[in-house]
């Protein structure tokens, strides 16, 4: 029976309304150059590790794609099958989209805008029907017609659409024995690690998903995280940097 294999999962880089405190969404932005080098280093702490992914999955924006690219380029490993999913975005922001995070806790206060941030179920106002028209005219929601594309979600809205993507894609992968690497966002990643964990409501507040810092999950037979958490491949900096997104918005 073939052991089962190592999931890396890998927030991107820092994008340019990271770098400005904004919430995205499904905005789609650049990295920084910042962003770019943070790529580069995950890939040394990669080779370092002698971690080489046989299969790459990102999200259909293009911080995600560029982080990946950026990876495989460094690994030498341009050749790896890559899938793109909408399914691995970054959570709908709705209302929220594009807005600096500082404004959004000065004029609701700090509860709400917590809420809004890191709670299961709390979502904010969802986008105007223009907004919506835009999107579902961008042929990368194609086979999201009608009510399948999302005016805004909450956590558990992300959870949702993560799940079956692990169930059926990622898990199924996973038990041939291969390194996945998946290359998503902060919420998509705390969807999954949700999913991975079981984690309480409770816990899903306080997980925060630094940039650009490679998290190793091992299973078991049943494919069960052999470390509830996973492991950080540079664990000092990812906590620091874990502190920093849980404080946006509070200076």
């Amino acid at each position: 029976m073939t052991s089962p294999g190592t999931l890396i999962l890998l927030r991107h880089g820092q994008s340019l309304t990271n770098a400005e405190g904004r919430f995205t969404g499904w905005a789609d932005v650049p990295l920084t150059p910042h962003g770019e080098q943070q790529a580069a280093r995950a890939a040394e702490l990669l080779t370092r590790d002698g971690l080489v992914p046989d299969l790459v999955h990102t999200s259909v924006l293009r911080r995600s794609i560029r982080t990946a690219d950026i990876v495989l380029a460094e690994l030498d490993r341009d050749w790896v099958p890559v899938h793109r999913t909408w399914r691995l975005n970054e959570r709908q922001y709705g209302a929220l989209t594009g807005r600096v995070k500082r404004d959004v806790r000065g004029e609701v206060g700090p509860a709400l805008y917590q809420a809004w941030r890191r709670s299961l179920t709390t979502a904010p106002a969802p986008l105007t029907a223009d907004e919506l028209a835009l999107l579902r005219a961008d042929p990368r929601y194609a086979g999201l017609a009608g009510g399948g594309l999302p005016a805004v979600e909450s956590l558990a809205g992300v959870i949702a659409r993560v799940t079956p993507y692990w169930a059926d894609v990622l898990a199924t992968q996973l038990r041939t024995g291969r390194t996945v690497l998946v290359v998503a966002h902060g919420n998509a990643l705390r969807a999954l690690v949700a999913v991975l964990d079981r984690l309480t409501g409770r816990e899903v507040e306080h997980l925060n998903i630094p940039t650009a810092a490679p998290l190793l999950y091992g299973f078991d037979s049943e494919l069960h995280p052999t470390v509830r958490g996973g492991r950080y491949l540079e664990p000092d900096a990812a906590r620091a940097a874990a502190e920093a997104v849980a404080a946006e918005g509070h200076d």
